[in-house]
């Protein structure tokens, strides 16, 4: 009767608490088993994650939503400009829309280009000088790019099986 009793109290602590108590561990004479500690955000069952996970996320993301690596993969060389045109400005729309539901960007300095502009203070990493640049850099200059920055970046979580390096699995059609 007693084994029964303690089948019911494993049961219900692995239901409710997903884990057994230390008392119901303490009866079958087991200890808990602590989880090696992994890089913060990773659980310690899964595949270590590396800065590259994330741009092979996106990657991943504009294949599926725009088939951009089909795009860029394929020799267009022998395409009219018309046709390379008519297909640049679906897939110009499509991984628009995909920036979209992932990122928020803004522009560094929101000025118009080819105008003066002054540089933003504090941050030498916000602007780069190009052409005749002196030893000093000036305070400002014409605006050839406004630079982007993101304020919000929205990318779905990586599961621990999921293989950051899969852009895009073959498919293969059953008839």
């Amino acid at each position: 009767m007693n084994r029964i009793l303690l089948a019911f109290r494993c049961f219900f602590n692995i239901l409710f608490h997903g884990a057994l108590s230390a008392g119901v561990l303490g009866v079958l004479q087991l200890a808990r088993r602590e989880a090696a500690p992994g890089p913060k955000g990773t659980p310690p069952s899964g595949p270590a994650r590396t800065p590259a996970d994330g741009a092979l996320q996106i990657l991943a993301i504009l294949q599926r939503d725009s088939r951009l690596v089909d795009f860029l993969m394929e020799d267009i060389a022998s395409y009219s400009d018309e046709q390379v045109g008519a297909a640049v400005r679906e897939l110009h729309d499509q991984c628009r829309d995909s920036m979209g539901r992932h990122f928020a960007l803004q522009p560094v300095i929101d000025g118009v280009e080819g105008t003066p502009v002054k540089a933003p203070l504090g941050d030498s990493r916000v602007v780069r000088f190009i052409g005749n640049v002196p030893a000093t850099p000036p305070p400002g200059g014409i605006l050839r790019h406004k630079g982007w920055r993101a304020v919000k970046v929205d990318l779905p979580v990586l599961a621990a099986t999921e293989d950051a390096a899969m852009i895009a699995p073959a498919e293969i059609e059953i008839e």
